[in-house]
């Protein structure tokens, strides 16, 4: 039973955040061209801190709220500031008249390729030969993208 629950969460997880940043891209989209950035931001994350104390509230820890807090370190917040820039970046993209269907290609593949390096020295992962095929047609795709 356990093996099961664990693959569900293991493909419920992808699934999830592959729907949200499909959401999530279509929405940027979207997003009035005379809306503040700022404030477009401001009320997103308004938003999402509502959703997310009633998430707490459905799903609370077992510390208690404030208790909760003691777990937390510099990550939390470096993640907002991320987070942030990962918001900005897109919303500025589409409004200079990116695509859609070529931005979030180009980014994801980006940071795809970007992230090898840091997950051999930072997390000592590990790299087969296959994975760096991969990787260099990923190189090749990101070429092909960005030619005019």
């Amino acid at each position: 039973m356990k093996a099961n629950k664990s693959m569900y969460l293991y493909w419920f997880s992808i699934a999830l955040a592959v729907l949200a940043n499909l959401f999530y891209h279509a929405i940027q989209k979207q997003t009035p061209a005379l809306a503040s950035p700022a404030l477009t931001l401001t009320m997103t994350y308004l938003t999402a801190g509502v959703v997310c104390f009633i998430a707490y509230l459905l799903f609370p820890g077992r510390e208690g709220f404030f208790g909760g807090f003691r777990h937390l370190n510099w990550t939390a917040a470096a993640l907002g500031v991320a987070i942030i820039g990962l918001e900005l970046g897109f919303l500025l993209a589409y409004r200079t008249g990116w695509n859609v269907n070529s931005a979030a290609l180009l980014v994801n593949t980006a940071v795809s390729v970007l992230l090898v390096p840091v997950g051999l020295m930072l997390f000592k992962e590990g790299i087969k030969p296959i994975n760096i095929v991969g990787i260099a047609l990923c190189i090749a795709g990101l070429v092909c993208m960005t030619r005019r």
